[in-house]
């Protein structure tokens, strides 16, 4: 059954985010949900003619993770946005923060200098049972934290940020927290 690209379209409007940025940005996603499919499809297709040992298939292998993981993360950020409230330091969330970090502006500050860091990819905070990570990943097929729970994603690939900020990626860093759906990361936490 193939991946169907969600409607995110409700984010525009979104204080500190373009409608030009974000109809890019969504189209760029619905790039990564059609890649899956026709990634998947030529796999199966290789498979069922028994071509599993060609460099087609290994490199196809390979490109899977990219197009899936682009796809995935790509709608964990949008999900993640779209919020006007701040965080609750005495939330659920909020306290396993503080917990881990020491406090709600220990881990707020460890978040926003990994998305500071030189480079393109994504920030994410993971969830490995009852600890937190903040983590850098390169590309969107490595980096991530194995059997971890990504709970707040941050794009800092330049197509989110160029067309509004240009190398200001500290004034997006800031657009980007005034509009996290913070109910939403709460609700990845387990």
């Amino acid at each position: 059954m193939p991946y169907t690209a969600k409607d995110y379209a409700g984010l525009i409007g979104m204080e500190g985010f373009s409608e030009t940025l974000l109809k890019n940005h969504f189209t760029l996603y619905q790039g990564y949900v059609t890649n899956t499919n026709k990634v998947a499809d030529l796999l199966g297709g290789l498979a069922a003619e028994g071509k599993t040992a060609t460099p087609e298939y290994a490199e196809l292998k390979r490109r899977f993770g990219w197009e899936f993981n682009g796809m995935r993360l790509h709608e964990g950020y949008f999900e993640n946005l779209g919020g006007k409230a701040a965080l609750d330091p005495g939330g659920k969330l909020g306290k396993a923060l503080a917990a881990e970090f020491g406090s709600v502006e220990k881990w707020e500050a460890d978040f926003k200098a990994t998305g500071a860091l030189r480079g393109i990819g994504w920030v994410v905070l993971y969830q490995d049972g009852g600890r937190l990570f903040n983590t850098w990943i390169n590309e969107h097929d490595a980096g991530h934290l194995a059997g971890c729970t990504p709970l707040l994603i941050l794009d800092v690939f330049e197509h989110a940020f160029m067309i509004d900020y240009g190398l200001k990626r500290a004034d997006y860093l800031g657009a980007f927290w005034k509009n996290v759906r913070w109910a939403a990361v709460e609700a990845r936490l387990k």
